[in-house]
């Protein structure tokens, strides 16, 4: 009987890490309450997770590939949320710290939460360049970027930060996952908002789907990215949805051409058509949608095509 128990509880150990995988987080936003919720959530569920995130918040530097200072944390792009909070957002890391290294603030001292002053593409860099080598000697398994405070849908995507991770990681050949919930997820005081945890729930059940079909195999199609949009006031047992990033726009931006006041403007999206349906600006009103990206700027063979009969003359074709 105790052999067989030893047997048993020996296969269950091997079976389990087969299904624990290094995960790198990042985002746009750094130190907030849907991080801090989806890290918790995925080391509950036997992950190991590094997390890797911009000091201050990014949100629309998209791909932009910029450290603000190459030494230590001082008030220069950023210069209003550095001085405003005395260093990196929510007190990850203080003024005059070094430019990357690990949070100084008490309860995120363990080494796995991590920041660097610049971009979120130069935060997701580190992570994979330095921080996953030093821990694990190879990439991560998954990267997923986000939660983001707000949802990423139509063509605002390209400025987004939360995106731009996901996509800079998946040109390196890794699975990534840009994950988007609503505003009202932020949380810069306790962080401990109460949608956060939900959304964070969700992002786990995602990726065990993706588990369970990959099997051995890899989480996504080489050339294949998600981009992923929770509503607002989200449920546990909300429904999830096939999107695309379509025409639909829930944000019309524009510019603020107000002296004293330059900006963004812009409108609410106006009635969408039933060509639409699908588009995730709709769709992540309700459901969880998720929309497959390609990695990359080829166009489909298609498209290819027209270019080489267009400009065969030029071409020499």
């Amino acid at each position: 009987m105790k052999l067989r128990l030893a047997a048993t509880a020996a296969l269950l150990g091997l079976a389990s890490p087969a299904f624990a995988l290094n995960i790198l987080l990042s985002n746009d936003d750094g130190l907030t309450s849907n991080l801090k919720a989806l890290y918790e959530a995925l080391k509950a569920d036997g992950h190991d997770v590094i997390v890797s995130v911009p000091c201050t918040g990014q949100s629309g530097r998209g791909a932009a590939i910029v450290m603000y200072s190459t030494s230590t944390i001082i008030p220069d792009n950023d210069k209003t949320q550095v001085d405003a909070e005395g260093g990196c957002h929510n007190g990850a890391a203080a003024t005059g710290a070094p430019a990357v290294g690990p949070f100084t603030k008490a309860g995120y001292t363990g080494g796995d939460y991590n920041y660097v002053h610049g971009t979120p593409v130069m935060a997701t860099m580190y992570g994979l360049d330095v921080l996953a080598k030093a821990r694990w000697g190879k990439n991560p398994d998954l990267v997923l970027s986000g939660p983001n405070e707000g949802q990423n849908t139509g063509h605002v995507v390209n400025s987004s930060g939360t995106v731009g991770n996901a996509q800079f990681a998946a040109g390196r050949g890794l699975p990534a996952i840009a994950l988007s919930a609503g505003a009202d997820t932020a949380d810069n005081t306790g962080l401990a908002n109460v949608y956060s945890p939900v959304v964070a729930q969700l992002s786990v059940k995602l990726v065990k789907e993706l588990q369970a079909k990959a099997g051995s195999g890899p989480l996504l199609p080489d050339g294949v990215a998600l981009n992923v949009n929770f509503p607002n006031a989200p449920t546990p047992g909300l429904a999830w949805a096939f999107s695309r990033h379509g025409s639909y726009e829930q944000y019309v931006l524009k510019f603020n051409n107000t002296p004293g006041a330059y900006g963004i403007g812009g409108a609410a999206g106006t009635a969408a058509t039933a060509a639409q349906a699908e588009d995730e600006a709709l769709v992540s009103k309700t459901k969880v949608s998720v929309t497959a990206m390609q990695v990359g700027f080829d166009h489909r063979p298609a498209g290819q095509q027209w270019l080489r009969l267009r400009l065969r003359d030029l071409l020499g074709q």
